[in-house]
């Protein structure tokens, strides 16, 4: 048996992003956002609306940074998430987060998260609030790196939203080997 939820926006996992960019000052801004992945291999769409300081910011720069928020970080996300830049403008150091400069784009790397996504301006729809971004690198940490020299999501401990509770969980449980398993089935 199963229950009916209606049309709405559930669908697991949901990514815990935070997107970061330089104002016009070079002062960071940053903001939580669940809605986004990878859309193509060198590319990320995320849904969000112009009317966020962070949108606007990389509107006017061009560039913009994608972080894991992660299970250490957690209230400091949830805060860049609930708070706006708009009201706020020193929200990104209220969140404890330190801006590293990017070497690929004109935005901010975030120390506190120990993986980012850097990424330039490709386009925005300010209609359908799709903002799509070339990815030019992508930085981890090496506290998370695994023996492989790869990102080990055991010590990344990424988080996901999980809207119908309304609360952030974290991943981590292997249960299988992707590409690999459904070849039993061949």
């Amino acid at each position: 048996m199963r229950k009916n939820f209606g049309a709405k926006w559930y669908l697991y996992p949901q990514p815990v992003f935070i997107v970061a960019a330089y104002d016009a000052a070079g002062v960071p801004c940053a903001m939580n956002a669940a809605w986004g992945g990878i859309s193509e291999e060198d590319e990320v769409s995320l849904c969000l609306s112009a009317d966020h300081k962070t949108v606007k910011n990389i509107l006017e720069r061009g560039a913009f940074t994608v972080s894991m928020a992660t299970a250490e970080t957690v209230v400091a996300c949830d805060y860049v998430g609930v708070v706006s830049g708009n009201d706020v403008p020193d929200k990104f150091a209220r969140a404890g987060f330190h801006a590293l400069k990017s070497d690929f784009v004109e935005a901010p790397v975030i120390e506190e998260l120990p993986m980012t996504v850097e990424c330039r301006l490709k386009s925005y729809d300010p209609e359908t609030s799709r903002m799509v971004g070339e990815i030019v690198n992508v930085s981890a940490d090496e506290s998370v790196l695994g023996e492989n020299g790869k990102v080990d999501p055991a010590k990344l401990r990424p988080i996901t939203y999980d809207p119908m509770n309304q609360a952030y969980l974290v991943l981590g449980e292997k249960v299988g080997n992707a590409f690999r398993d459904g070849l039993a089935l061949k």
